[in-house]
């Protein structure tokens, strides 16, 4: 139940979750070297990028040494699935050695394929079961798994809860009302979504007379896929209208399936450091930013054999610290995920994400919560919109709202945009991944 758990110190593998930092270092520059020495091996890909640069495993005397190898990104991954299908030549196994493949949604471009040796996927399996376990989840407890499986490589992380040990049901992304069917009848304590999805499907209950944290069971819900699950407002609602603890994840197809989660502290998201390498870079000079600021997440895999990755630039804004947790976990946490740098608006010369409105407008009461952000152009000039709904049967005037909520962004981002309250239910709710921006310049 919501604020029990008060003992965060309980391992999965105690003695690879509080290695201490500079013997993780260590072990993370023996991966690395590995995972280049393989990729110049076995990778053609490789063998021309990093001979042109004049680089190879010897050049890696330090984990700060991986800032002169080249970049990849996801225009890269394309062209070379392209140029060499259907796996690209980024891979360094046959394909009789490849046991599954999840691909990018393709939105936008051709999907991307990652594939898995049953190493690989193995490792990333066990993996999961620690995160989970980190998160409280424990072989009692019934798991609801409800992302989609499809191409999606959060799909198998359900693997994960059964080598912990729980019940584990496939529910995937089923209508809410059947997804509601299944709450209620094998009564699930914990699930996975979205956090969009986690607010609308608690909405759904509740106009179908069903008080999620009363008739339900869920206690723990975990997500990922949205910045939302990082935002204490956000949290802090979805918490309270499932009388559940809430428990952000991060992962992206490319390289794993959840690379980082929070353990039961709910202080920021541990990462997978044994199986990933981060950097967080300036987009702009790809050089470090001090740690606690927020730059882009540029990721090196350190045990994937079917296809390692050397300095992928995933578009995530996010900032991380080493500080240590309450729980003893010594592995890097992302402070935050702040958005993506193709959902980054530039308004009055002010870096504007997604997230950063939404502190504002989950911690209003006299809002429902949900929000969208129009840019529009006037003389030249990008003007920023921001709508939102008031909540049911609000006392005070609309524009009253609407000037507090003004006041209120402009305290985070130093600007007023315009504001519109909307009457509830006037926005369109996500089912699963929510559209936030609608820019219409040019339109």
């Amino acid at each position: 139940m919501k604020g029990e758990a008060t003992d965060y110190r309980r391992y999965w593998d105690e003695a690879l979750e509080t290695m201490p930092r500079n013997v993780l270092r260590e072990h993370q520059l023996k991966l690395l070297r590995d995972t280049v020495a393989l990729a110049c091996e076995r990778s053609p890909f490789y063998q021309r990028s990093l001979k042109e640069a004049g680089l190879g495993p010897d050049d890696l005397t330090c984990l700060e040494d991986l800032a002169k190898f080249p970049f990849i990104d996801k225009k890269i991954l394309r062209e070379r699935q392209e140029a060499a299908p259907p796996y690209g030549d980024l891979v360094c196994v046959p394909a009789e050695e490849m046991v599954y493949l999840s691909a990018s949604s393709g939105s936008t471009g051709v999907p991307t394929a990652s594939p898995f040796t049953w190493a690989d996927f193995t490792a990333w399996q066990n993996y999961e079961a620690r995160l989970f376990w980190s998160s409280g989840m424990r072989p009692h407890d019934v798991y609801c798994h409800a992302l989609q499986f499809t191409l999606f490589v959060g799909g198998p992380d359900v693997v994960g809860a059964m080598k912990l040990g729980a019940l584990c049901i496939w529910a995937g992304t089923v209508p809410s009302e059947r997804l509601l069917a299944i709450f209620r009848t094998w009564r699930p304590t914990v699930t996975w979504t979205t956090p969009s999805y986690a607010w609308y499907l608690g909405e759904t209950a509740r106009s179908q007379g069903i008080d999620p944290a009363r008739d339900l069971a869920v206690r723990k819900i975990f997500v990922a896929g949205e910045p939302g699950g990082s935002i204490a407002e956000t949290r802090q609602r979805i918490e309270e209208l499932w009388g559940a603890d809430l428990y952000d994840y991060y992962g992206l197809s490319d390289i794993f399936g959840a690379c980082a989660g929070m353990c039961e502290a709910k202080d920021g998201l541990h990462w997978a450091e044994d199986h990933i390498l981060t950097e967080v870079l300036d987009p702009a000079t790809g050089a470090a930013v001090p740690e606690g600021e927020r730059g882009e997440l540029v990721l090196t895999s350190l045990q994937k054999k079917a296809r390692p990755l050397i300095r992928f630039r995933t578009g995530d804004i996010v900032s991380v610290t080493t500080e240590p947790c309450r729980c003893g976990r010594t592995h890097l946490r992302l402070a935050g995920v702040h958005g993506r740098l193709d959902d980054m608006l530039i308004i009055r010369g002010v870096n504007v994400f997604p997230s950063d409105i939404e502190t504002v407008v989950r911690k209003n009461p006299d809002l429902t919560g949900e929000y969208r952000l129009v840019v529009t152009e006037e003389k030249h000039l990008a003007v920023l919109t921001v709508e939102v709904e008031h909540s049911e049967g609000l006392q005070g005037g609309l524009e009253g709202l609407a000037d507090q909520v003004c006041r209120e962004i402009y305290g985070v981002l130093g600007f007023r945009p315009r504001v519109r309250v909307l009457p509830p239910g006037t926005i369109e709710r996500a089912t699963h991944k929510a559209k936030r921006v609608f820019d219409q310049r040019g339109t």
